[in-house]
């Protein structure tokens, strides 16, 4: 099965059921001391369905979200409704973005660089965001190097039940992995079941991998200027790291 873009893939009951399955929400913290390092303006890049955008949103930051999914950020916008906040989502892939604005703090919440196809696709998107960054402005991008799905772990069913009975479930049943082209395209089939129908379908989702090496050389190809890689705890990365973050800036940003 041909892999699908990520505005294509995250829609219909991958959008609705992406929330109730996810295994991780990120913690706004860490983002909120990024943003008082860096400052505003802000802009959360592949913000999705509000996680953590909106909270930093609640806190009174001057943040806004970036999506290429129509989908998710609708249910993004009614998110922030309910919550009576006033967001701007925009509606576009990072790695074609076109912003009126420029930014002092861009960010991903959590390894969404990688749903990215290939490297070409990661070039224009940090062209992109360096092209938005403020003078002294900086990007924090967090990747890591996706392991091959366990034999034992295809067919294992991640399953959710909302109080009203219906039952959400995501199940990989194959995968395959491209070593050459830093490719890991996992089939999973999600189920939405109610007392009025049965939803099933099955996507191919797809994962592209950088090595801290590879990513460096890409960034300063977009015209970036590496300051740090960084654990996900904030502390020096290692060589051998399989989830590392890069912090990133136009080369006349103050270090």
């Amino acid at each position: 099965m041909t892999p699908v873009e990520p505005h294509l893939f995250y829609t219909g009951v991958v959008a609705q059921l992406y929330a109730p399955l996810r295994s991780i929400v990120p913690d706004p913290e860490p983002y909120a001391r990024f943003i008082a390092t860096s400052g505003q303006p802000a802009l959360e890049l592949g913000c999705g369905t509000g996680d953590p955008l909106l909270d930093l949103r609640g806190r009174g930051l001057d943040i806004e979200g970036l999506d290429s999914s129509a989908d998710m950020l609708a249910r993004c916008q009614s998110e922030a409704a309910g919550r009576g906040l006033d967001v701007v989502l925009h509606h576009q892939p990072m790695e074609s973005m076109d912003l009126a604005r420029g930014y002092r703090s861009i960010f991903l919440a959590g390894p969404t660089f990688n749903l990215l196809a290939d490297d070409d696709t990661a070039r224009h998107a940090l062209e992109r965001v360096r092209a938005h960054l403020q003078p002294q402005g900086q990007a924090l991008i967090p990747l890591f190097l996706p392991a091959a799905t366990p034999p034992e772990d295809l067919g294992r069913t991640r399953e959710h039940t909302s109080p009203d009975g219906t039952c959400m479930r995501v199940t990989p049943i194959a995968e395959e992995r491209d070593e050459f082209r830093r490719n890991q395209t996992t089939i999973l089939r999600y189920e939405l079941i109610t007392d009025h129908e049965d939803i099933v379908e099955e996507r191919p989702w797809l994962l592209h991998w950088h090595t801290q090496a590879g990513f460096h050389r890409l960034a300063t190809e977009a015209g970036l200027a590496v300051r740090a890689v960084l654990r996900p705890d904030g502390t020096a990365a290692t060589p051998t790291d399989q989830a590392f973050v890069f912090i990133l800036a136009n080369p006349t940003s103050a270090a």
